[in-house]
């Protein structure tokens, strides 16, 4: 896809990255067909595993010595038809078993039942956590955060989002990002909310950026769970 990268000639690296500890709480959803159908919402503690956050909120089956998800809620996936559970965290898809992956205080926990084929095959990092991972990051590593904007009358719905996502930076579209930043870029043309690793690697993880067209920005800022649940796009 890579929309974006062109408009990042990246220079300047903006530094910092953190931890959090054990403690607190995260959250947890178990959906079906890319958000479509919410099967499961809870609040659940940091500092288990994205299985057993899994487990103790709903019936699940598993093999492999209970590493791997069969079924959630009794929605059992499908080799033949292509179907089968993933999850994310922070709207970031996890690279490891839900039994190896902690937790963390504020994490998004998202599990979703879905088609794999062709195109389907991988989604690195969808909207419907935002303002995930902006602000929580992955795996406990929090990156520095930018906005950007095209127009001299995005400003003002440019630094309401900062605020939001805790960006530090935020300048016209013609500054660079640093390439160790998440970013988040509000255009007029952008046809939707969208997101995509900045790097072609498919490293999780690694550095996001976030399209977003200046209506949706405007929509956003005033109710950023109209993107809850969605790959892309925002809620009508």
């Amino acid at each position: 896809m890579r929309r974006l990268l062109p408009l990042l000639c990246l220079v300047a690296a903006l530094a910092g990255c953190g931890e959090s500890g054990d403690g607190g709480e995260a959250t947890l959803w178990v959906t079906r067909d890319r958000g479509a159908e919410v099967l499961v919402t809870a609040s659940v503690p940091a500092g288990v595993t994205a299985m057993q956050a899994l487990r103790g909120e709903a019936d699940v089956d598993t093999s492999f010595g209970g590493r791997f998800v069969k079924s959630i809620e009794g929605v059992h996936g499908d080799a033949g038809a292509k179907r089968d559970w993933f999850y994310f965290v922070n709207g970031v898809e996890a690279d490891r078993g839900a039994a190896e992956y902690r937790l963390r205080p504020g994490d998004v926990l998202w599990w979703d039942y879905r088609s794999w084929s062709g195109d389907d095959m991988r989604q690195p990092v969808v909207v419907g956590a935002f303002p995930e991972p902006f602000l929580h990051g992955y795996d406990g590593r929090v990156r520095p955060v930018a906005v950007r904007f095209e127009a001299e009358s995005m400003r003002g719905t440019a630094l309401g989002l900062a605020h939001l996502i805790g960006a530090r930076s935020v300048e016209p579209l013609s500054v660079a990002v640093g390439p160790q930043a998440n970013a988040l870029m509000i255009m007029e043309e952008t046809p939707t909310f969208f997101a995509e690793l900045r790097s072609s690697d498919g490293t999780a993880g690694s550095p996001v950026v976030f399209g977003v067209s200046f209506e949706d920005a405007k929509r956003l800022l005033k109710d950023p769970e109209l993107a809850q649940h969605r790959y892309e796009g925002l809620a009508e």
